[in-house]
């Protein structure tokens, strides 16, 4: 009969997020000697490795991939049992771990936020901001419990929910020849410099999008912030598409401008990503009725 503790349990998790022994060890507060002991006695009682090591690294293999969302449960179910023991029915505690597009980690964080973090302030929130192709990884893989995003994403095993619109504004300096321009039309871009976001982005995405529409341009970089992208125009490097809510100061103090190109569509839909299969915690279901 397997007799897996809560602590072996607890040092299986932090090890499948962190990579490490070491560093689930400092997240425990326990000494790493002690970790690589809970370790192998969860392995020894399941008879079978859950990682896979590599030069130092511990990599979830199969059956740690099939156990950790269980594992994950079991922790999350042990702690909403002490919390409705002691008839603590309002006051939510633990973790959550988010992912947030660039757009929004950076641009929206507030919104997404904000009246969760107000209402249950003993929650600790863990924000990892990356492009969207990261977050849906890790979402699936149960590293992140739940993930804002600004492109699409289809997967069999994820659900996407509405969250906000948003738009993209084709920016470039005030003196850039297409700005002086009274009106645009898509034969005016053909030769322009363009500066793009890294592949896997939703912004490179609808970007993109918005390109098979214009004459051929050129890229002239690509860069993962857009901030940088930003910086990139206002020196005159290239134009770039934007989110509107990232440009709003630029524009009001006139470092950039953005062009007129009622020809393009450049709507996209922010979304929430959760997996199927994720056990819904009392703090996953405050935070998904504070969000939608």
């Amino acid at each position: 009969m397997l007799n897996v503790s809560l602590r072996q349990l607890d040092v299986f998790i932090q090890i499948a997020l962190h990579g490490s022994v070491r560093a689930a060890a400092e997240r425990l507060h326990l000494t790493q000697p002690a970790a690589s002991m809970a370790l192998a006695e969860m392995e020894r009682q399941l008879d079978a490795p859950v990682f896979d090591r590599e030069r130092g690294r511990l990599r979830l293999n199969a059956r740690g991939r099939e156990l950790l969302p269980l594992a994950q449960e079991l922790l999350e179910r042990h702690a909403e049992f002490g919390r409705r023991a002691a008839g603590m029915t309002h006051a939510l505690a633990g973790e959550l771990r988010i992912g947030a597009s660039n757009t929004v980690g950076n641009y929206r964080v507030g919104e997404l936020l904000g009246d969760f973090v107000r209402l249950h302030p003993q929650v600790a929130i863990r924000l990892r901001v990356t492009n969207t192709d990261d977050i849906a990884v890790a979402v699936l893989d149960h590293s992140l419990d739940i993930g804002c995003v600004e492109g699409p994403v289809t997967h069999s095993l994820l659900e996407t929910h509405p969250w906000r619109d948003d738009v993209l504004l084709v920016c470039a300096p005030p003196d850039h020849p297409l700005a002086k321009k009274r009106v645009l039309k898509p034969e005016h871009f053909a030769g322009a410099r363009w500066v793009l976001r890294e592949p896997g982005s939703a912004t490179r995405v609808t970007t993109e999008r918005a390109l098979a529409q214009l004459p051929p341009g050129e890229t002239v970089m690509e860069l993962d912030q857009i901030e940088a992208i930003k910086q990139a125009v206002t020196a005159g490097l290239g134009i770039a598409c934007l989110p509107q809510v990232a440009v709003t100061d630029a524009l009001a103090t006139g470092r950039l401008v953005a062009l007129k190109t009622p020809f393009l569509d450049l709507r996209r839909r922010l979304s929430i990503l959760l997996h199927r299969e994720k056990y819904r915690g009392a703090a996953l279901e405050a935070f998904l009725h504070s969000v939608t």
